[in-house]
């Protein structure tokens, strides 16, 4: 057994059932996180926000991950993973109970409180599934079962993008002309009704995730064995001659790189209701963009999954992502608009390969430092955090939202230097055999 395949107890139903159930998960992780495009739009109106300020969203749903990674690494070393990931959906049920008493005092930092507990809870959730992922198999075909995964997760955006959108903004164009009608009193009463839209979504929302963490804690989940897996993994490290896991160039790397992805990844998506409103596109037809991006990334992880690695490798795959990735941010860039919103779509069918090739890269040949490296991997995630604003405070000073899709170049470049060399520095030679 090498380091990348963890030591589980066989559950009855065998891993069929254990995939089956971090597939459901996952959906969960695509249903939360993409509502942020969605979330975006409806608070800039409600509370009233700059460009800068309702990209804050993204802010707080993300900085969790930054927050929480490594504690999130000692709680599941505690508590075991299939714990860890129950423990994560009760998280999460509270983060969107918590949007209930926001909405009612359509206070934005409260919201944003909301989102940053939520995405402690998939912090925890996303560093027990993920290595489950990666190491259920061999490693050249981890970008296919990331691929399968990534799936479940784009549907259950694609559905929440809907359904929400359809509550919040199905009378968007006269809700819009009311509210600037209105002045003092009469306009706040109709701010504090239209918050008061998420309550219901989100009220279900909470039920749902605390019912599926029950079922988690009843499914038995194969459990990742630390004291079997450690034993061998240290036998390999020693053979690296690593002592820490900050020792492993390729992997401090791949974090940055999963930083930089996971930044152009949130801004293509919750950017795209702003931009086509920027564009002179009604915001309950915008916020559709953000289904085809979905679909986007849904088509290419179908592709992933029949190429990957048939056909080519996870390496060459991200290669093409990251090369598409420029190409497509210069014809957001020089074109106008439908145009210009297509390409920005088209991102997302870039970014497909991204995850899946970046990360079975970044965590190969890790040894005994898997769930640290793991973790660190996760802190990366803090990118959909910190570029969306970049882009959101370069957007308020030149009341611009089309020229700082440019911030997004550097990014592809850096992606692309990661699949052809980065992801090889420091990485021992016996595992380059």
């Amino acid at each position: 057994m090498t380091s990348n395949t963890a030591n589980m107890a066989a559950p009855k139903g065998g891993y069929k059932q254990a995939m089956a159930i971090i597939g459901i998960l996952f959906f969960i992780f695509g249903f939360v996180t993409w509502l942020n495009s969605v979330l975006i739009p409806f608070l800039r109106q409600a509370c009233e926000l700059s460009a800068l300020q309702a990209f804050f969203v993204t802010f707080a749903f993300y900085i969790s991950y930054f927050v929480m990674a490594i504690p999130s690494s000692g709680i599941l070393k505690r508590i075991g993973f299939a714990n860890g990931m129950s423990v994560g959906l009760v998280t999460m049920a509270v983060g969107s109970l918590i949007f209930i008493p926001a909405a009612q005092l359509r206070t934005f930092p409260l919201f944003l409180l909301g989102l940053f507990v939520q995405g402690t809870g998939l912090a925890l959730l996303q560093t027990a599934s993920n290595p489950y992922v990666t190491i259920l198999g061999p490693i050249e075909s981890a970008a296919k079962r990331i691929s399968i995964m990534g799936i479940c997760n784009k549907i259950a955006g694609m559905m929440g993008i809907l359904v929400l959108g359809k509550l919040l903004f199905s009378d968007t164009k006269e809700l819009s002309i009311k509210i600037e009608s209105l002045t003092g009193a009469a306009k706040e009463a109709e701010l504090d009704l239209l918050a008061s839209r998420v309550i219901v979504p989100y009220a279900i929302m909470t039920g749902v995730l605390l019912l599926l963490a029950f079922m988690v804690r009843k499914a038995h989940l194969p459990e990742i064995n630390p004291e079997e897996d450690d034993k061998t993994a240290a036998a390999e490290a020693d053979l690296y001659g690593r002592s820490s896991v900050f020792q492993i160039p390729y992997l401090m790397l791949g974090v940055l790189c999963l930083f930089l992805y996971v930044g152009v990844e949130v801004l293509a998506i919750d950017s795209l209701t702003l931009y086509g409103e920027h564009n002179g596109i009604s915001k309950d037809v915008a916020n559709n963009f953000s289904i085809y991006s979905l679909i986007g990334f849904t088509v290419g992880y179908i592709i992933g999954i029949v190429t990957i690695p048939k056909y080519m490798s996870q390496k060459t795959g991200l290669i093409m992502s990251a090369v598409l990735g420029i190409l497509f941010t210069i014809g957001a860039l020089v074109t106008t608009g439908m145009t210009s919103i297509v390409f920005v779509i088209l991102l997302s069918f870039a970014h497909s390969l991204m995850w899946p090739g970046i990360w079975p890269l970044a965590i190969n040949k890790l040894g005994r430092f898997t769930k640290l490296g793991s973790a660190l991997l996760i802190m990366g995630i803090a990118g959909g955090a910190l570029v969306p604003l970049v882009y959101g405070a370069i957007a308020d000073a030149t009341h611009n939202l089309q020229m700082p899709y440019a911030i997004m170049i550097p990014c592809y470049l850096y992606i692309l230097y990661f699949a052809v060399a980065g992801h090889k520095k420091g990485l021992p030679k016996l595992a380059m055999a």
